[in-house]
């Protein structure tokens, strides 16, 4: 049965999923096996390969990587951050670099809270929720009412602040966090968004995120 699906895998196919996903060709070709030639299938075949490749390399060192710098709305909106990954080598390549630029520019354009679910402390998701609930109090609606909308809104909240749950600025259809994992995938090291700051003329205030990191133990103590 695998013999003939891999038959019915052209070459071409393979090349134009590397293009479009620049996974690995027998990562590509395995993913069009396993969704029987569907592209888009495939695509998200190789994206759920790549969150697992994220997460299995999630406790390794990002001690390399990149400062990046992004300045939109004609000088009006700058944001510095803070990209890391294992080795020099994958930080001077050219797919490290672009992941770096299109961060900053996304963060640019959505201005995020926070970097992870994790770095939301109990406190500000209640301040965000009491925020929520005034705003929706302030349209003259009955307390039921307001709760329900509340609610509704919270369920959203971390898509909304959180950089790693947001629908990537570029393309809708995945999170930044599967932006993240599909370049694991492909650079074979770990990636972590370490830190950033937003700033906004006129805005007396700044955006400024610091996620955790989680040291790997030396090689001799790990199990």
């Amino acid at each position: 049965m695998s013999t003939t699906s891999e038959q019915k895998i052209s070459a071409t196919q393979v090349r134009d999923l590397r293009e479009k996903t620049g996974a690995p060709m027998m990562d590509c070709k395995k993913a069009l096996v396993e969704s029987k030639g569907d592209m888009e299938a495939a695509i998200t075949w190789l994206r759920k390969r790549g969150t697992a490749v994220m997460q299995k390399k999630a406790s390794r060192a990002t001690l390399e990587g990149s400062v990046a710098s992004y300045i939109h709305a004609g000088g009006k909106i700058g944001v510095l951050v803070e990209v890391n990954c294992e080795s020099d080598f994958v930080a001077r390549t050219d797919d490290f670099k672009e992941l770096v630029h299109d961060i900053a520019m996304h963060i640019a354009a959505t201005d995020p809270k926070f970097i992870k679910k994790e770095d939301v402390s109990p406190e500000a998701f209640e301040k965000e929720k009491d925020i929520y609930r005034a705003q929706a109090a302030a349209t003259g609606k009955p307390p039921n009412v307001v709760e329900k909308i509340v609610e509704g809104k919270m369920s959203k909240f971390y898509e909304e602040v959180c950089l790693y749950e947001q629908p990537f600025i570029k393309d809708q259809s995945m999170s930044v966090a599967q932006l993240i994992a599909s370049k694991v995938g492909k650079l074979g090291e770990s990636i972590a968004i370490r830190r950033f700051a937003r700033f906004k003329v006129g805005d007396p205030s700044m955006t400024l995120a610091i996620t955790k990191v989680v040291e790997a133990a030396p090689e001799g103590d790990q199990q």
